[in-house]
This record gives structure tokens, sequence and C-alpha cells, in this order.
């Protein structure tokens, strides 16, 4: 059982929901990630999602785009990433994920990749350009290290597929709330709620939704279907609102606070 599966059945026994926080490394430095993961795990974050910065991110909207390409500015790279996440794991426990395109993986190799991401800590893998029934030999190998790789279904995915997801998906299913990139709305897509029932009551993994969620009523929303939700564009549009700030860290706690419940 890793963090994932442990932070999960813990929150279940509490009957409390998870709150995933989501950053790009690297934006707007590889120093800020560390600070803001230190304090997402005093603040009670349950699980950070790392980006990987990519210079193709289709599935990500202007705000992770651009922090991205900063990101990447400053040479911020996969192996770097990983060097950060084995410091951080000298003092905290948070679960940690890596959101990462394949490209990234393939140039590293998979099973470099997986080994190393094992012995730094990381606790899955959220690729979201990677179907699972094109990536079986990645989901070999991670689940041969004990790294859970996180699947995605979408409002358009039919019942057949989900169950199948359910089936490889480990750690989490990333439900994500609406077609389209990453970015917060303003409001949530008609029908979410009736959405995320219908498929909380065809799988057993846990199901935790993003795309578009910005807000703490919108956060609270989802918990009450959902088993976790993730918040994404909004915490990076934080970040970005404060760069150059000595208080950068503590204006982003403050928000992530407000927000998770």
């Amino acid at each position: 059982m890793n963090r994932i599966e442990k932070k999960f059945k813990k929150l279940k026994n509490t009957r409390k929901k998870a709150f995933i926080a989501f950053i790009t490394a690297g934006y707007p430095n590889l120093s800020v990630t560390e600070k803001l993961i230190l304090e997402f795990d005093k603040i009670g974050v349950d699980i950070v999602e790392l980006g990987v910065p990519f210079s193709d991110p289709l599935a990500d909207g202007p705000m992770i785009q651009e922090a991205s390409q900063q990101a990447l500015k400053k040479k911020t790279h996969l192996v770097d990433i990983l060097k950060l996440v084995k410091k951080i794991r000298r003092n905290v426990f948070i679960p940690i994920c890596l959101m990462t395109y394949y490209n990234p993986i393939f140039a590293f190799g998979e099973e470099r990749f997986v080994k190393q991401a094992k012995d730094c800590g990381v606790d899955g893998v959220i690729i979201p350009d990677l179907p699972p029934d094109e990536g079986e030999s990645l989901l070999k190998l991670a689940k041969s290290q004990g790294v859970d790789i996180i699947c995605f279904i979408a409002p358009t995915t039919q019942k057949k597929r989900i169950e199948y997801v359910d089936q490889v998906s480990r750690g989490f299913i990333y439900y994500v709330s609406l077609t389209g990139v990453t970015g917060a709305r303003l409001a949530l897509p008609q029908g979410l709620i009736k959405n995320i029932k219908l498929v909380k009551g065809l799988v057993k993994t846990p199901v935790c939704v993003g795309f578009g969620v910005s807000t703490a009523k919108q956060v609270k929303e989802i918990q009450k279907s959902a088993d976790g939700v993730i918040v994404g564009s909004a915490i990076v549009k934080k970040i970005k609102e404060n760069i150059g700030r000595p208080d950068l860290v503590n204006k982003v706690s403050n928000f992530v606070r407000s927000i998770k419940g």
C-alpha cells in the first residue's frame, strides 16, 4: 500500500474528501516549488500534483501553458524535478504525483523513469496524452515498482471504457469535469454531479475531479459526490500574481486554505 492508497483509506475512515493541489514544477523556480510543497503539507493538502513542464501541453489552458513555458526557460527538466522530490522526501510524507506528457518519459526511458520515480519518492504519475491501452508496458513497469498510473475519464466516456479504466488505474481516477483544456471556470458544468454519481456507481477506485475548479464553493459541491477535487489553474494564477514578492508562499498558502475547506 503506497502513500496515495493510505491517504484515501484514511480519508474514507474519517469521512473526508481529498484536496489535491497542482503546481507547475519550476514556476517561478524550483526553490519556490519546494517551499510550496512543504507549506501544502503543513496546511493539510492531501496530495500534491507536480506538473512537468513540456513545450506542447495539449491538455493545459493558457495559465498552465504560460507557467510551463517559463519553467522551461529556467531549464527545468524531468531529472531536476525527480531530484527535488527526493530532497523533499526527507521532510514530508505527503503523496506526490507527477503530471507529465508521455514524450519526456519516452526520452528518459520508461524503465529508467519508473525506477527513478520510485527511488525518489514519487507515488503516482498522470499522463494526459497516453491512453492506458496504448501504455501497457509502462503500466506494467509502474505496477511492479508500486508507482500508481492515474488514468482519465471524461463526461463522454462510455460505460465499458469506464469499467476498463477502473481495472487499470491505480491511486485514483482523474475525472475531467469538461471537454477542453484546463483553466478556471465561473460555474461547474451542467450535469457534473449527476455524472460523478453515475461513475461512482461503476467503479471501485477513488474518483477525483479536475479541470475548471477554482472556488471554495465549487470544491465543496464536488466533494459531496466525488472522492476528491483537483485545483490547478487557480493556484498557478495566484503564484503568477505574487511573483517577485517576498510573501509569495504565504499568499498562495492563504489562497489554498481558503478554497480547500
